[in-house]
């Protein structure tokens, strides 16, 4: 059961799904405020750093490709740009060392960058890349800044996914070293990076910071890189001519929302630990429900479940920023 501050039930934000990045932070002003943005020089995460930085806010983009994300950045004010790769952790902790070496406090933290449907492939010590990358990763990042995340007191966002609903954790075999599906690989980094939110925000609320998940929403972008078009024909996502069919799909614009909702919105003050979609708190919904398109499974949103992912990160990769 939740706890009051961690409410998963809609709040009645006043945007929705069609709502943009611009549409959320309008009126908002983040002069002065640093905000740390993986992936943010591609699709929606490229959104994202425009909506933020036309508010005010300096954004420092980490990107394993960094000379491609200073020409897609080229003509942002207050973007900077260092080297970092997700898949690596001694990518990781230089970039870490490099950001703290600075001094500066960190005050939103987006956790934007990930990888869908890859090849099997393996990172670190024999990770599975898609937990490897989008959780790992990111789990590593948030521990080794903590300090200046801490100072900012602000908030934390991983971008988790609809894809969620594909698969809880796999603790029997996280790896899938008892045959691969890519589809339920993604499922699982997409509810680890839930789960990291939920347990995170448990262990950072007395420090002032809160952490959120959220969905975007299908949005075409690069993130499909590892689809053929033939999948995503069957998948009626487009034609075979590469049109849109699917209607319910977002524009970058309004994909970058959610995200950029959950790090600025006043009406999340007091509120942490949740999923969020569509500019809002996601409703909760059965296990067992494989026709509802919207909303959590609780296996995405469960505390025991998100500790244990926790101490399972911890092991791996050998930091926790909260231990005693």
């Amino acid at each position: 059961m939740s706890s009051p501050t961690t409410k998963q039930h809609s709040i009645g934000s006043g945007f929705g799904a069609r709502s943009t990045a611009a549409d959320v932070l309008a009126g908002v002003d983040l002069t002065g405020r640093l905000v740390l943005l993986t992936g943010g020089y591609s699709g929606i995460g490229l959104e994202t750093t425009r909506a933020l930085t036309a508010a005010g806010a300096r954004v420092v983009v980490p990107a394993r490709r960094p000379e491609t994300a200073r020409q897609a950045l080229a003509g942002i004010d207050r973007v900077e740009v260092d080297e970092l790769d997700l898949a690596d952790q001694d990518s990781i902790a230089a970039f870490a060392d490099r950001f703290l070496a600075t001094g500066r406090d960190i005050d939103v933290t987006i956790n934007c960058a990930a990888v869908m449907a890859a090849p099997y492939a393996t990172v670190g010590p024999g990770w599975e890349s898609q937990f490897g990358i989008n959780h790992l990763g990111h789990y590593a990042l948030v521990n080794r800044l903590w300090p200046a995340i801490a100072r900012g007191r602000g908030r934390v966002v991983a971008v988790s996914s609809g894809g969620h609903r594909r698969s809880p954790v796999r603790w029997d075999d996280i790896d899938f070293a008892g045959g691969y599906d890519k589809w339920a690989a993604y499922g699982q980094a997409k509810t680890a990076n839930a789960l990291f939110a939920r347990h995170l925000d448990t262990l950072a609320e007395g420090f002032g910071v809160r952490a959120f998940s959220v969905h975007p929403g299908g949005i075409l972008t690069p993130l499909q890189r590892h689809l053929s078009r033939q999948e995503m024909v069957d998948l009626g996502w487009i034609d075979a001519d590469g049109n849109l069919l699917n209607a319910g799909f977002k524009s970058p614009e309004q994909g970058a929302a959610t995200q950029v909702w959950a790090a600025t919105s006043p009406r999340l003050a007091g509120l942490g630990g949740v999923y969020c979609e569509d500019c809002d708190i996601a409703e909760p919904i059965a296990d067992s429900d494989t026709t509802t398109m919207s909303g959590v499974r609780s296996w995405a949103t469960d505390p025991e479940q998100a500790a244990r992912l926790w101490a399972l990160s911890a092991e791996r990769t050998g930091l926790d920023a909260f231990a005693s």
